[in-house]
């Protein structure tokens, strides 16, 4: 086929090869299936991140017709059926996909995907078929109840990449979560970091963790229970510009070891329309750039979910845990890849 000149509809994929090269795709490949360059499970997990790419649950054998070229992309002669896959998948653990995006993480920050040492940890549900009896959720307050999965990300604040991700099982808290991606961020991150959360987040577990952690600090908003509301109307702001006020305490609550730094947000130039946004934070910067500046950026992992989750984290197949986590960190590689790509393409084909 190389000799006849490949082409048909995924030549696009070809761009992505000197992007594998770049980032050392095959190597990480090789390292969570433990097989060499002449070995064919390699190959098929380099089908599954090409998969992603394309933003398709899976090739099959009975529309190759459709797909001239993308087995060769893969250094295959066929492509790979989804009983191959599904056994791929099957044989490895969960640790060894963690392992994979430790060592993609550790790329991607040599490659300059994380600059700005300040972190956004989010929840994403993702909407499942699976027929195993769950109890159905809402997303959002509009929409139907469904079957979910449970995924909790960590991304650059200013970039938008992510760092990593865990999923959650049926026992998994958002304190369980936090924890297990803190001990992940820290095996990829060598430098200090704030890392910045939602109200779900506003537990004594992680509040604990991060004020023991020597070498990331927490920024969340904080319930308005009716012990912070008695202190919000008991505090002093400073304006800082029209209409905007801050005030800060020091605040006990219950089985926190120290007190947290409460930093209150006040908005409004008449007494009457006043509003107030409470956030708790375990660090020492200032408190002006922290909540102007820096939460602002929290959004970008919500862009991050719009944007790319069609690269294999908009739905859910199997609720195996260890196929899913595996299926979804080889797509991390199609997005480091991507991305890349997309740094060299003008500025109308970013996107």
């Amino acid at each position: 086929m190389l000799a006849r000149r490949v082409s048909g509809s995924c030549f696009g994929l070809w761009l992505l090869i000197p992007e594998h090269l770049r980032l050392g795709s095959w190597d990480l490949l090789k390292a969570w299936t433990g097989e060499n360059d002449t070995d064919i499970n390699p190959r098929f997990a380099l089908q599954l991140v090409h998969e992603a790419a394309l933003c398709v649950n899976g090739i099959r054998p009975v529309r190759s017709l459709c797909h001239q070229g993308f087995e060769v992309l893969n250094g295959l002669p066929f492509i790979a059926t989804d009983r191959s896959i599904h056994t791929l998948l099957d044989a490895h653990t969960v640790s060894q996909a963690q392992a994979l995006q430790i060592g993609l993480g550790k790329l991607k920050r040599a490659r300059g995907h994380y600059t700005s040492g300040v972190f956004a940890v989010d929840p994403h549900r993702i909407h499942t078929h699976s027929k195993r009896i769950m109890p159905a959720k809402k997303s959002k307050k509009n929409e139907r109840s469904k079957k979910i999965l449970q995924t909790f990300f960590c991304a650059d604040s200013l970039t938008g990449q992510p760092v990593a991700f865990v999923v959650g099982s049926a026992s998994m808290t958002a304190s369980k979560a936090t924890t297990e991606l803190l001990e992940m961020m820290k095996s990829i991150l060598p430098d200090n970091g704030m890392v910045m959360a939602d109200t779900e987040h506003a537990t004594t577990e992680i509040l604990n963790l991060f004020l023991e952690d020597p070498k990331f600090d927490i920024l969340i908003p904080m319930p308005q229970t009716k012990k912070i509301i008695r202190t919000i109307n008991e505090l002093e702001y400073q304006s800082k510009w029209a209409g905007y006020a801050l005030g800060e305490t020091f605040y006990e609550m219950e089985n926190i070891r120290n007190p947290i730094k409460l930093i209150i947000q006040r908005t409004g130039e008449v007494e009457s329309e006043y509003r107030y946004k409470p956030f708790a934070f375990t660090g020492e910067a200032d408190s002006l750039i922290i909540i102007t500046e820096n939460y602002p950026e929290r959004w970008t992992i919500e862009e991050f979910f719009n944007f790319e989750s069609a690269m294999g984290w908009d739905r859910v197949s199997t609720m195996n845990l260890n196929i899913r986590y595996g299926k979804m960190s080889l797509a991390l590689i199609a997005q480091a890849v991507t991305y890349e790509l997309r740094k060299k393409l003008p500025k109308p084909y970013r996107t």
